[in-house]
């Protein structure tokens, strides 16, 4: 299936159905800058804004909100460290090091609805790095999801993307090819 036939008003629709009530959460189509914003006086409900309509972006977005914790949901942008594109060497492995289970997670709602998942180190203007090391570890932490569970609300969503997809109900590894992202 190509990724041009996947709609990120879907992604909202399954969200919504999973967390919109039970988390007061909404995803939703943002502009330029994806950003995870809690509840306040002007929203009355929390956001995480995804960039420009893009699915991919919709599903990291998602992947950080599934494994933030309840203390951490409160805090913009999760209270997560961010130095903008055009880190430096030592500023990007910073960076890598807490995209590994969000992006690990991604991989796996990407591979539940059949999408093409592409590993991202959003670096594009900074010090050029070598990516093979936070590729395999984005892969080793699929194996261990794979292996030891999801957590509950990432788990919720594989099984509800899984099903409106209709792909198979579970994270079958041989479908993780690390050689392709």
């Amino acid at each position: 299936m190509s990724n041009d036939t996947f709609l990120y008003q879907d992604l909202i629709a399954l969200f919504d159905d999973c967390f919109a009530s039970s988390f007061n959460t909404r995803l939703v189509k943002g502009s330029d800058e994806p950003v995870y914003l809690p509840a306040s006086g002007s929203r009355d409900y929390h956001a995480i804004y995804f960039a420009h309509g893009y699915y991919s972006s919709a599903l990291h977005e998602i992947s950080h909100w599934l494994i933030a914790g309840e203390e951490r949901r409160k805090l913009e942008d999760f209270g997560y460290w961010y130095v903008p594109d055009g880190r430096t060497a030592e500023q990007q492995t910073l960076f890598e090091q807490v995209e590994i289970k969000p992006q690990a997670i991604e991989w796996i709602l990407s591979t539940a609805a059949g999408y093409r998942f592409y590993i991202s180190a959003d670096n594009l203007n900074g010090e050029a790095t070598d990516a093979s090391d936070f590729k395999q570890a984005v892969y080793q932490q699929v194996i261990e999801y794979s292996q030891k569970g999801l957590p509950e609300r990432a788990e919720q969503l594989r099984k509800a993307i899984s099903h409106f997809y209709k792909t198979p109900d579970f994270i079958n590894v041989n479908l993780f090819d690390l050689s392709l992202i």
